[in-house]
């Protein structure tokens, strides 16, 4: 049942409620009825559960959304990562906030609350601005409403320290490689002098790079800026990770139009979400340039200006070489509708050519060459537990445990058998399916690639949220499956990577605070809150189900009965009742 369809703004007195709507005569007055059913309270909670509001203008989420990035900003000051060498470790202040444990608790807190209160202004937000007709697209300068809200909910995420992962601090020593004249597709950033005290996580001390050659143009240009102040290059990063989102922000729109999809509503899921806003800009990111070139490519692309699209596209590659999945299909584009296939092939052949003489131009400028395609082929060490491939594995390490057997293989066999079916699955939607649907093939391939693989960063969901808004996220299972994995990725974020110190030995305790704080705010924003538990609650197109037990049912059907045994018209009186809001529910449903 809709909770709209059921419910006033604020009354939780279910309509229809009073008896079976619609069974009887309209003009028939309620007095004369002779057998009136008093409304069920099982039904009565129900409706109260699923009835929901909707926010009365859209200064409130605003609003809302902006205090929950200010909470992060000032969670980030306590737990976020700061480098030894930063003047910003020396102010009296963040030494007290960061050092005792009252300080840690409360920026714990405040970092986990602000991003549930963002993801709360985010649901609210899309909430007051779609139209209460759901086949009707959002109202005008809904856009603009949208941008703002991500201007002004992304502002305090620019002076805040890095939270939910520290790769920005690998940025930085890897353009002290470049400037050294090393090789980062070959040497870990170990060779460097006090490379440790910028910030630098351990496990890149003897790791290539895995980013293209044109970041680390970027690293080296960033570096070279910033000299010694790592304040200033995280900043100047971060500043390149905001053009990339600004970039996203003029292609999403953009792309949905062309694909008969409300610009809004797009650019609402995948620019006004937290968990963007966080990995872009708090994290800064490099996918955020990746994501922004590969969507003006595939624009170009969709205008047949294949020559510009081949290059956005290298590009992005140049930035994260995932990307180079996406080429074949904007071959595709580039071809046109009705293309034969002697056409197909050789637009394939000069995307291919263009993008290889780019990548070789480059690699013989830079003196590295093809070490961007190691990293290409490479599938990463380990695995993560939310992975199918991680899943599999501890599956069937766990069965052969059991036995007494070996399992230290299994990883790598999953490995190598995710890479070959998602080379399999890109081939297939290379050469099947159709011409209508070049941009949803491109998207599964990708989707194929990043879920096959072993790992899966939260922020991977933001290379495939944008294009699957651009060509349609329904409104049932399909968005509620979009804001559990958010909520997910937020809850594993928030609780993950926590710069506590280790004199304090709070690590386990702040891991447990986040955690449980998570948990409070799902429970409240799913079950509690009338103006979220709408994702939860609407939009499954499930039949009507009425809360009462089967033993009362027969009970209440022999009272009904037994007052009019004889007539007729007490067998035509037992129609299907309905449940509150109106739905009804045939006979015997449970």
């Amino acid at each position: 049942m809709s909770a709209e369809a059921g419910a006033t703004e604020n009354s939780p007195a279910p309509r229809g409620a009073e008896g079976a709507v619609g069974l009887g005569n309209p003009d028939q007055r309620p007095q004369t009825d002779p057998d009136p059913r008093p409304p069920r309270k099982r039904d009565i909670w129900l409706h109260i559960l699923r009835s929901s509001t909707r926010p009365k203008s859209v200064w409130s989420p605003m609003v809302e959304g902006l205090l929950g990035s200010m909470l992060v900003l000032l969670g980030s000051f306590g737990v976020g990562w700061l480098v030894s060498v930063s003047p910003l470790s020396r102010q009296p202040w963040i030494i007290t906030y960061r050092t005792e444990t009252v300080g840690v608790v409360v920026a714990t807190i405040a970092l986990t609350l602000g991003c549930w209160v963002m993801l709360r202004a985010w649901l609210r937000l899309g909430r007051v601005l779609e139209n209460p007709d759901q086949s009707q697209q959002w109202p005008t300068r809904s856009l603009r409403t949208v941008n703002a809200a991500v201007v002004l909910w992304s502002l305090p995420q620019l002076v805040a320290l890095p939270i939910f992962s520290r790769d920005v601090f690998a940025y930085l020593n890897q353009g002290r490689l470049v400037l050294a004249g090393q090789d980062p597709y070959t040497t870990g950033v170990s060779t460097l002098d006090n490379w440790f005290q910028l910030g630098t996580d351990i496990l890149w001390a003897e790791s290539e790079t895995p980013y293209g050659p044109l970041f680390l143009w970027l690293e080296a240009a960033v570096m070279n800026i910033a000299g010694e102040s790592p304040d200033l290059a995280l900043f100047l990063f971060r500043l390149a990770c905001v053009g990339g989102v600004v970039m996203m922000m003029i292609f999403v729109p953009k792309l949905a139009r062309i694909h008969g999809i409300d610009p809004a509503r797009a650019q609402w899921i995948t620019l006004a979400n937290p968990l963007l806003i966080i990995s872009f800009i708090s994290s800064a990111h490099n996918d955020a340039i990746m994501v922004g070139f590969a969507l003006a490519g595939i624009y170009a692309a969709a205008h047949s200006r294949g020559v510009l699209a081949t290059l956005l596209v290298v590009v992005s590659i140049g930035i994260k070489p995932i990307t180079i999945v996406l080429l074949p299909f904007i071959g595709l584009l580039w071809a046109g509708p009705g293309a034969s296939w002697s056409r197909k092939f050789t637009y394939w052949f000069l995307t291919a050519g263009i993008a290889a003489a780019v990548m070789i131009t480059i690699g013989l400028i830079q003196g590295y060459g093809f070490g961007w395609l190691a990293v290409l082929a490479g599938t990463g060490t380990g695995s993560v537990f939310w992975s199918p491939i991680g899943i599999a594995d501890g599956w069937l390490g766990t069965l052969l445990r059991s036995f007494g057997l070996d399992s230290s293989w299994t990883l790598e066999v999953f490995k190598v058998a995710g890479r070959l079916l998602s080379v399999a699955v890109v081939l297939w939607l290379m050469f099947r399916g159709s011409e209508k649907f070049v941009v949803q093939r491109m998207v599964w391939a990708f989707t194929a690639l990043v879920v096959l693989s072993p790992i899966i960063q939260p922020w991977y969901l933001l290379w495939l949220l944008p294009l699957f808004a651009i060509t349609g996220i329904r409104k049932d299972w399909q968005f509620k499956w979009v804001v559990f994995t958010i909520a997910f990725f937020l809850t594993f974020g928030a609780s993950d990577q926590l710069s506590i110190y280790q004199f304090l030995q709070l690590d386990a305790q702040m891991l447990a605070l986040s955690v449980t704080v998570s948990w409070i705010c799902i429970v409240w924003l799913a079950l509690l809150d009338r103006q979220t538990r709408w994702v939860v609650w609407e939009g499954w197109g499930l039949p009507a189900v009425r809360w009462e037990w089967p033993r009362l049912r027969g009970r209440r059907s022999s009272q009904t009965d037994d007052g009019a045994r004889a007539s007729p018209a007490a067998h035509d009186a037992a129609a299907p009742a309905a449940e509150p809001g109106g739905e009804e529910t045939a006979p015997g449903a449970r």
